[in-house]
């Protein structure tokens, strides 16, 4: 906004008044008197004089304030990117900034002392009124979408109005700031775009936590697995034999063989005692193939996805399938004790929960590492209307100056290779999500360190 400049006045102290007192002497009665009255006067003036001159030094500085001011405030209209433009309280324009020149094409100079309708296309001029109103009577700024006149038509913007009030709270007028709606919805674009990037980004570390934790127990999978297999596959193989003994008897009695034949032949091959063996056999067999397929069931909660609605589970059989798992795979042998509520049902994804057992089961284990009689208690239990669960080891525990970042991602306290430094942070999100908290608890009957989460009951009232 262009302003005149100021000009500095005269200076009173270029050419002060100078006054003889000889000169003025003989016009007051009495010579005396005269020179007291007069050393009376030019101390007034004196006075006088200083007063202008302080009082002119003042108006200068002021006036190098103001010029100041001017420039300050050009420069914020020339340099600031989003549309800012300033109007009176009837409504006309004041100042606008170099952005809303670029938009509409149009010098500063041209607005101004114009109607701010004259910057908006028609169809923003009655809301454009309404917003002032309002936003005179809230006090406070209003938000529209308007469209300025744009030299290849409108020119969309989120525009808020704002009251300007002196310090009596009395309305002066307005101001008006307005980005283009184009770089917002780039701007919103972008978010979305980069809050997907980031839901994809927390569900791929989940995937890659549970496939550390599958790896880690793949030598116990495979041992697990082993035993019922070989067991089945031990069965199988004295099934086939009792197959053929039998085979060699049926065929003796189609060949028409005599009784005594049969008999003898019954007792060479001990069909008597291998019909109990059969039976046995069978019997371990499908103990065998139970083994395996209950093996497999657990494998497929442990890596089942976790996603979709929560549904209602009891949170002591997930925790137990989970440290099961780790116990499975673990080189040491350390006991796992379950205490507490033998049932306790809650809302979740049963898979996220379990994962976030495990990670507690398992950096419990590390952290115990070759402790003798190494020990892990999980506590369930209600707390506060919700379901708790509680995870202590006798490890070493956690030292007071990692407390506060044990939850931060990739921090940890294991060596090179060893980890990732996500469990606990991931299962901290999980929790979260799941509308309750994972924290370390201060005090653990065991000594080492204790973990505990919440979650809501089933049943219970959201």
């Amino acid at each position: 906004m262009p302003r005149p400049p100021v000009k500095d006045s005269p200076s009173l102290k270029d050419s002060p008044p100078r006054f003889e007192p000889a000169a003025l002497a003989g016009l007051l009665p009495g010579h005396a008197a005269g020179d007291a009255v007069w050393v009376d006067v030019l101390s007034a003036v004196d006075r006088t004089y200083a007063e202008l001159v302080d009082y002119q030094e003042r108006l200068e500085r002021q006036n190098h304030e103001l010029e100041d001011l001017r420039s300050y405030l050009g420069s914020i209209f020339a340099s600031v990117s989003d549309a800012l433009i300033v109007a009176s309280r009837a409504g006309e324009v004041l100042g606008t900034s170099a952005s809303v020149e670029a938009l509409t094409g149009q010098g500063a100079g041209v607005w101004q002392g114009r109607p701010l309708s004259a910057l908006f296309d028609p169809a923003s001029g009655p809301r454009l009124d309404r917003v002032l109103a309002e936003a005179a009577n809230r006090r406070a700024p209003v938000t529209i979408e308007a469209a300025l006149l744009g030299p290849n038509g409108p020119a969309p913007l989120e525009l808020s109005v704002s009251p300007r009030l002196d310090d009596r709270d009395r309305l002066i007028g307005y101001v008006l700031t307005g980005r283009p709606l184009g770089e917002l919805r780039q701007a919103y674009f972008e978010l979305e775009r980069s809050h997907a990037a980031l839901i994809a980004a927390q569900a791929q570390l989940v995937r890659n936590e549970k496939l550390a934790s599958l790896g880690r127990l793949l030598a116990g999978v495979a041992h697990e697995l082993n035993n019922p297999i070989s067991f089945v596959y031990a069965n199988a193989h004295a099934m086939e034999r009792y197959a053929a003994k039998f085979e060699t008897y049926f065929a003796a009695v189609q060949a028409g063989a005599s009784r005594e034949e049969l008999v003898a032949l019954r007792e060479s091959l001990k069909l008597e005692r291998e019909v109990g063996n059969l039976r046995t056999a069978i019997d371990g067999a499908r103990d065998g193939a139970e083994r395996v397929r209950a093996i497999v069931e657990d494998l497929r909660r442990l890596s089942s996805e976790g996603t979709g609605a929560q549904v209602a589970f009891d949170l002591v059989a997930t925790a137990g399938v989970a440290a099961d798992w780790v116990r499975r795979g673990s080189k040491t042998a350390v006991a796992v004790d379950f205490t507490g509520l033998a049932t306790l049902e809650v809302i979740g994804r049963p898979g996220h929960i379990q994962q976030v057992v495990m990670n507690l089961v398992q950096n419990a284990l590390d952290a115990m590492g070759d402790f003798q009689d190494g020990r892990i208690r999980i506590e369930a239990r209600i707390a506060g209307g919700r379901g708790e669960l509680v995870v202590s080891d006798t490890g070493p525990g956690v030292p007071e100056e990692v407390a506060p970042t044990i939850f931060d991602p990739f921090f940890t306290t294991k060596d090179v290779g060893k980890g990732t430094g996500l469990g606990l942070s991931i299962s901290a999100k999980i929790v979260e999500e799941h509308g309750g908290r994972l924290r370390l608890l201060p005090e653990n009957p065991l000594g080492g360190a204790c973990f505990g989460f919440d979650l809501a009951l089933a049943g219970a009232p959201a």
